[in-house]
């Protein structure tokens, strides 16, 4: 078949992986996206686009050059003076030498490159993987080894290779970045990849010198073949190390090189088993040693989390100490966390994720605001949402993965991996923080969850007096409400125990008439009626202002333990030990007599003496 329709076929069908709207092509972008973010998307698709012509290209020239003669190799390979200059060196003074080789599309070229050299070579060897197909198996052997290269099968290669070293012979072998569970934690890109540890190894064990050899592609079936040594001491992990750098900055350096490389195939995916994906484990651990070697003391954050946080901010703040947990289980995810636009300032008050999306108003625009997410190319998507809507925005954003719950009954056919809740999993009687945890356990979360509560950020109350937060309403259910006139009696029997006492009434717009009709007959001096005057974080500040709060079910309650303000929570129909304040802050939770512990009562028959007697310590202990 003539060339230029080989060229041309490559050329059309690496377009068409890269462009049309597959799985390779998504890996492609997202590939070169998570390894140069600068970069501009004009230039991510071509680059994609190009990568994937030559890894075409690259699966022909492994059929192709088994049948090149010696001729037809020299006229379409060349070796540039650094290459002949290590041989020079060997001719000169001997010795072991270990040739690390990456992942370009011409690197079958390695192969043949025995044909061009003339005078004496080190006795050479490469290790490959042996094919299980004896038919296959041969072939691949008469035709790598027919230019005098050894094939050394992985199976047993390292003690071959140790012996061909030992006799100052040379060693050649692929260092990948996607080693699976047999290599090591490191980091390639800024990002946490398994590296193949073996030339390392061999490099230590033998005291061999250590160099990179490479072809760079100059044309179609075309390259000139490199060679140089390596800067590093001859320390396992610093070739590992030192051998990921060299790649990093070919890859930067020069636009035809990073073509070069194998974009198709996921460098980053070691990771990406689901029952381990929200930890970070191998056979062994070198980024510790890997940050100190780059004089860094944290792992960058460039695997991307996005998390679908609840709508309501009290389960936002139940969620909390997952995400902490999550944050130290995966030091190098950068957590996106994904929520209601009223919520945004407090969490990046909180600082629990490192950056917040605000969601669309609902509207023609919603779903395609999440099309449009696409282009951040996240790794894992959680849902901490049981809706199909939640389930349909995270399918739109692209991640590979999207993890979510699946309640008996419920089929959530848009998540990839779900976790099934128990059948005997009673909800009623667990938190809802300790079902999230489950959930979070069953795909690799490591550690305790962390429930100390947030610094105030308004200090602690500095009045001589008690200051008092009431929150009386609540955004839903009107059932958690306790009755405005209960509240009312309570507010009096505070302000006559404590004469001096102040009451921030709290609460949203919606809650202004109720607040106004507890404070109603009191003294206006008293009492400051912040229902709707406040935004989410003023209302946190104000929260951690006061030296308790007496509150509803809401989700100004799961605020203030969060702040570590005391909190007595009142309870009538809802389940405190489903959704009561979890944070290691003094609570209280005050249920009608005779409710039982998971709800079930009105709250009207709740009484304001039986709550009062409730606050009596924490009365005291506020007076100065």
């Amino acid at each position: 078949m003539p060339e230029s329709v080989l060229a041309a076929a490559c050329r059309g069908l690496g377009w068409a992986i890269a462009t049309l709207p597959t799985r390779r092509r998504r890996t492609l972008r997202s590939n070169l996206h998570h390894a140069f973010p600068e970069k501009s998307p004009a230039w991510i698709r071509a680059q994609a686009v190009e990568s994937a012509q030559r890894s075409l290209e690259m699966g022909l020239l492994v059929l192709c050059a088994s049948y090149f003669s010696r001729a037809q190799i020299a006229e379409r390979f060349s070796m540039d003076e650094d290459l002949q200059k290590l041989f020079e060196d060997y001719r000169r003074a001997p010795g072991p030498l270990v040739l690390l080789v990456p992942h370009f599309s011409m690197m079958e070229s390695g192969s043949l490159f025995l044909a061009l050299v003339t005078g004496p070579v080190p006795p050479m060897g490469a290790i490959y993987r042996p094919f299980d197909a004896p038919g296959i198996e041969r072939w691949v052997k008469h035709t790598r080894e027919r230019w005098g290269l050894r094939l050394l099968s992985r199976k047993e290669g390292y003690y071959q290779a140790v012996d061909l070293l030992r006799e100052n012979g040379a060693v050649v072998l692929l260092f990948d970045q996607n080693a699976g569970n047999q290599g090591a934690l490191t980091l390639f890109c800024d990002r946490v990849c398994s590296s193949t540890e073996l030339g390392g190894i061999l490099v230590e064990k033998c005291r061999a010198r250590v160099g990179v050899f490479y072809a760079q592609r100059r044309g179609f079936f075309r390259a000139t073949i490199h060679a140089g040594y390596l800067d590093t001491a001859p320390r396992a992990a610093e070739v590992v190390f030192a051998a990921n750098r060299w790649l990093e900055n070919k890859l930067r350096a020069d636009d035809q090189i990073c073509a070069d490389w194998l974009w198709m195939h996921s460098r980053w995916r070691h990771q990406d088993e689901p029952a381990r994906r929200f930890r970070l484990q191998s056979k062994r651990d070198l980024l510790p040693a890997q940050l100190a070697w780059m004089g860094l003391s944290d792992l960058p954050k460039r695997t991307r989390f996005w998390i679908r946080l609840p709508n309501w901010l009290g389960d936002v703040v139940m969620a909390v100490p997952l995400l902490r947990a999550l944050r130290r289980s995966r030091p190098d995810a950068e957590l996106t966390l994904l929520a209601q636009p009223a919520l945004a300032p407090l969490l990046e008050r909180f600082g629990v994720g490192d950056r917040v999306v605000a969601l669309p108003p609902h509207g023609p625009g919603y779903f395609p605001f999440f099309r449009r997410l696409r282009e951040g190319y996240p790794d894992v998507h959680v849902l901490l949402t049981n809706s199909a809507r939640g389930d349909a925005e995270a399918w739109l954003a692209g991640a590979p993965q999207r993890f979510g719950m699946a309640r008996p009954g419920r089929w959530r056919p848009l998540l990839t991996h779900a976790w099934r809740v128990p059948h005997d999993l009673d909800e009623t009687r667990e938190h809802q923080t300790r079902v999230w945890e489950r959930f979070f356990r069953h795909f690799g979360l490591e550690g305790d969850l962390d429930f100390a509560p947030f610094p105030r950020a308004a200090g602690m109350p500095a009045e001589t007096a008690p200051v008092i937060g009431l929150i009386c309403g609540t955004e839903n259910l009107p059932a958690k409400r306790w009755p405005v006139e209960h509240w009312h009696t309570l507010a009096a029997a505070l302000l006559a125990a404590q004469p001096g006492a102040r009451l921030r009434l709290f609460g949203t717009a919606r809650d202004e008439p109720i607040a106004a009709a507890v404070a109603q007959g009191l003294p206006a001096d008293q009492i400051s009626n912040l229902a709707g005057r406040t935004s989410l974080t003023e209302f946190a500040d104000a929260l951690s202002g006061c030296h308790f709060i007496v509150c509803n079910d809401t989700g100004g309650m799961h605020l203030a333990n969060a702040l570590g303000v005391p909190v007595a929570a009142l309870y009538g129909p809802t389940n405190p030990v489903r959704t009561g304040p979890v944070f290691d802050a003094p609570r209280l939770v005050i249920q009608p007599p005779g409710c039982p512990p998971t709800g079930g009562a009105s709250l009207a028959e709740l009484a304001p003496a039986r709550v009062f007697e409730a606050l009596r310590p924490w009365l005291d202990g506020a007076a100065l």
